[in-house]
């Protein structure tokens, strides 16, 4: 169910025995999740919630900010005459 744009709730799962989940069937095609597919668990103990994140999502999103580290580096150094 989309709650608002981009913001779904897939329903209800339970965690078995062993701590697994099974992700609903809609989820995994909206996010283009399949077999072998890495995840990123994310967690905010505050909130009391947890995420999941497709890992080659995530590396490419700290590949950019590696990469704009780089940038602020080379920056830094010229504005100190080196």
């Amino acid at each position: 169910m989309e709650l608002e744009k981009g913001k779904y709730v897939f329903g209800i799962v339970k965690v078995g025995e062993r701590g697994q989940i099974v992700i609903p069937k809609e989820a995994r095609e909206k996010f283009d999740i399949k077999p072998g597919d890495s995840l990123l668990v994310l967690g905010d103990e505050n909130k009391g919630g947890i995420a999941l994140v497709k890992a080659d999502l995530m590396k490419s999103f700290a590949l950019k900010i590696l990469e704009g580290l780089g940038h602020i580096k080379e920056t830094f150094k010229e504005g100190q005459g080196e």
